[in-house]
């Protein structure tokens, strides 16, 4: 994603919790400008009284909306009517929608029709169409660690983060796959955003790995390589799938 991309922070005030909205803010400042910053809900509630001082310190702008009624989500519709007015104003090109709710797939869609890069954020409990209809989606529950990890010991926390499985293994070699060269060597810069297409959520911090680099090298599965570039001290990774050995057994009679 382009680091200038003026973007439009919405969040669903009534869905997301207030503790780590200082690591949100910091995760979206790597994507783009946070220029617009506003977050949404029924502020005469008790339950959001928490986030006052956060949204002083983070210059976001509160939005009042009553619930009308008992059962509608006003503040769903609050959200979507400001992102439609600020996608026609041409004053931000992407936009992060802050909430776990799957009610904002439709929103993020069409913002992405109208040639918006969409950020989501929210917990892993997402349904997976929210998820999808972004360009990139973050769980929450990385951020929480990321502060977590200043105060606890970091073995703790390696126990809370998702353990690679089979089907995310075979997606990272099927995309080798798809940018290699004739040798089987693929750029992991072109790797990691052909993975982000496929996958919105594909993130190696959920597995307890900062960087691509580190997580491939764990899985055992690929072959890696540093290659010198005309500038002396920048490297750039190949990544290739590893031959499987063919056994008797597999040969065609």
């Amino acid at each position: 994603m382009n680091i200038n991309l003026n973007i439009a922070v919405l969040i669903d005030g009534d869905n997301i919790p207030s503790a780590h909205v200082k690591e949100m803010m910091e995760e979206i400042a790597k994507y783009g400008n946070p220029t617009i910053k506003r977050i949404y809900g029924d502020w005469t509630r008790p339950g959001l009284s928490k986030w006052k001082n956060l949204l002083l310190e983070n210059a976001i702008t509160p939005i009042q909306q009553y619930g009308y009624t008992t059962g509608k989500n006003a503040t769903d519709s609050a959200m979507i009517i400001d992102a439609m007015d600020i996608l026609y104003s041409s004053k931000v090109n992407g936009f992060c929608l802050v909430s776990s709710d799957s009610d904002f797939t439709r929103l993020a869609t069409r913002l992405r029709e109208a040639g918006m890069q969409v950020i989501g954020i929210g917990e892993k409990k997402t349904p997976n169409p929210f998820i999808v209809a972004c360009d990139k989606f973050i769980y929450i529950e990385i951020l929480k660690k990321k502060t977590e990890e200043k105060v606890e010991n970091k073995e703790v926390l390696e126990m809370n983060v998702d353990k690679i499985t089979k089907k995310e293994i075979n997606l990272i070699s099927s995309t080798i796959s798809d940018l290699s060269d004739e040798e089987g060597w693929a750029f992991l810069g072109d790797v990691g955003s052909l993975l982000q297409k496929k996958q919105p959520n594909f993130d190696s911090r959920n597995y307890g790995f900062e960087k691509l680099t580190p997580l491939i090298k764990s899985i055992g599965s690929f072959e890696i390589e540093q290659r010198e570039t005309s500038k002396s001290r920048h490297k750039l990774i190949y990544v290739k799938n590893k031959e499987k050995h063919k056994t008797k057994g597999n040969k065609k009679h």
